[in-house]
């Protein structure tokens, strides 16, 4: 299975080569943007929580309907950008996600079930951005330096999931906040008023951000990048002429299942981040605190990608995977089964060796794949579907186990893909690997 690029790779044109460098930024600019509306679910879980009183099982609807958007649009987006192009996919995702946005203001004064419907229109205008973006970003340079270089690019969408926790806390969870106990003391009225106001805590900040994304969107429209296409190589054929099936590829399906895994522990550990910090024997922190510590958790896969961008053009990507996923699980088992501050910074390091996991694992399974690389992506942006199922496994376990022993799901979440890294270590430099 071969592809061709202008010089090396898949096809671009003489101006797109050249302008690499200036297509990275922009792209980059929609990887901050993606994880700033994605991170501010976890503020919003709590908040949504107190004040619909909810379990964690119907907090995690949140997550089911954000990431649920993954399985259900991925394949349609995937289709969108083959007739439309990646630059046109990108402005649709922004102006869909814009959309997403603005309904949070009707959704402020109605009920919980609007909230979900916004999150869902929301989530897919991010699943179209995800689709287009990734492997416009593995396209523009060399292969062999594909894993560092969307590494570098997911470094910004994790300054964005850092930058999020902290101006949601200050702008969202800033009020008063009741527990259960104390809200249902309130008279019928007063609850009412109590729901309202905080509901409406977040109109201001999510149409400030759909008219941003409305912005971006122009902008990207207007802007001139290198065209990426695979037009010569409409079908990829096997060595006897037969056509090659996508699902024929072992190193993409079982990069699909790691991706599902990653997202769906990295988004739990997330989505719970907030109460785990509340419990009285780890560090009983109000919300609006706690959501500061959410910011290091996203700050520490900040800092990680920028680092990971310069690690992995020379150690394999497979074994640093495998090697930040031994230190993942050992984290969560440390915070699983201890107290205080040591659990408590245990859980937040996470977010550190979290912080190369989706783009090694993206473009390990993207790799070689030519012509199928657009399908290929909209599988892997599918497979994000696990940030909808898995957190909701672990509210289940948290409701009638405990809060903090429901940390294990993620743990076993993390095994499979530190199986992914090590049985795929040598994938970029032994093609008997993808085969």
């Amino acid at each position: 299975m071969e592809y061709v690029k202008q010089g090396q790779g898949a096809r671009a044109t003489q101006a797109g080569a050249q302008n690499n460098t200036g297509a990275l930024i922009i792209v980059t600019v929609l990887f901050f943007m993606w994880g700033l509306l994605t991170s501010l679910n976890d503020v919003l879980i709590p908040h949504l929580r107190s004040i619909y009183t909810l379990t964690y099982v119907q907090a995690m609807l949140v997550q089911f309907c954000f990431f649920g958007a993954y399985a259900i649009v991925s394949m349609p987006a995937g289709a969108l950008i083959k007739r439309i192009g990646y630059q046109r996919g990108v402005v649709a995702g922004l102006l869909i996600a814009a959309a997403g946005c603005a309904m949070f203001y009707p959704a402020s004064t109605g009920s919980y079930a609007l909230f979900l419907l916004a999150f869902f229109v929301l989530a897919s205008g991010i699943t179209v951005l995800q689709v287009a973006a990734n492997p416009y970003v593995t396209e523009l340079g060399d292969p062999q330096t594909a894993s560092s270089r969307l590494t570098l690019t997911q470094a910004f969408n994790s300054l964005g999931t850092t930058v999020a926790p902290t101006l949601g806390g200050i702008l969202i969870l800033s009020g008063t906040v009741l527990t259960v106990q104390q809200f249902d003391l309130l008279p019928a009225a007063e609850q009412l008023a109590y729901r309202a106001k905080e509901a409406a805590a977040v109109q201001g900040p999510y149409l400030a951000l759909a008219a941003t994304l409305v912005v971006l969107a122009v902008l990207f429209a207007l802007a001139r990048l290198p065209v990426i296409s695979h037009a010569d190589d409409a079908v990829s054929l096997s060595r006897d002429g037969h056509q090659v099936s996508i699902w024929s590829h072992r190193h993409l399906v079982l990069g699909a299942l790691a991706i599902f895994l990653y997202v769906g522990g990295e988004v739990s550990i997330g989505s719970f981040l907030i109460n785990f910090l509340g419990e009285q024997h780890i560090a009983g922190l109000t919300p609006a605190d706690a959501a500061h510590f959410v910011s290091f958790y996203w700050g520490g896969a900040m800092l990680g990608r920028f680092v990971g961008f310069a690690v992995m053009r020379y150690v394999s990507p497979g074994k640093t995977l495998a090697f930040n996923a031994a230190i993942v699980i050992a984290l969560i088992l440390v915070a699983v089964f201890g107290t205080g501050h040591t659990a408590m910074w245990a859980l937040i390091a996470v977010g550190l060796f979290n912080s190369i996991m989706f783009p090694t694992i993206f473009s390990m399974a993207l790799n070689k794949l030519g012509a199928q690389t657009g399908q290929g992506s909209g599988i892997l942006c599918m497979a994000i579907v696990g940030g909808a199922i898995v957190p909701f496994i672990q509210g289940f376990l948290a409701d009638h186990m405990n809060l903090q022993l429901s940390f294990l799901v993620p743990a076993l979440c993390y095994t499979f893909i530190l199986y992914f890294g090590w049985k795929y270590a040598s994938m970029y430099n032994d093609d008997a690997a993808v085969k």
